[in-house]
């Protein structure tokens, strides 16, 4: 599965949700952040069944079969499992360039 689909069902759940109740999501972050993919399909399935909203059911599956998996956690190189990790900076390169662009467009 590649991460273009996986952007368009996020960006289809963002219209959806965005028409049919209001709320406005981050669709890059909604790919990029399995956590938040979670919390979004969580709430697109509460609104399914509290108002009656069935086609976000199926944009709901779409989306948590599509983003949430595609998010992998890598291993830091260089530490094994008796070392802890400490405020040494060695975050991981692309979690540490996601945050940055994310907060950096907050509007």
């Amino acid at each position: 599965m590649s991460q273009n689909e996986a952007f368009a069902a996020a960006a289809h759940m963002h219209v959806v949700l965005r028409r049919k109740t209001g709320r406005v999501t981050d669709t890059e972050w909604m790919v990029n952040n399995a956590d938040y993919a979670r919390a979004i399909v969580h709430f697109a399935r509460e609104k399914a069944h509290s108002e009656g909203l069935a086609e976000l059911l199926p944009l709901a599956d779409r989306l948590e079969s599509l983003a949430a998996p595609a998010i992998v956690v890598q291993p830091r190189s260089g530490i094994n499992a008796s070392t802890p990790a400490t405020t040494s900076g060695t975050a991981s390169a692309s979690a540490t360039d996601i945050s940055a662009r994310y907060i950096g467009r907050l509007r």
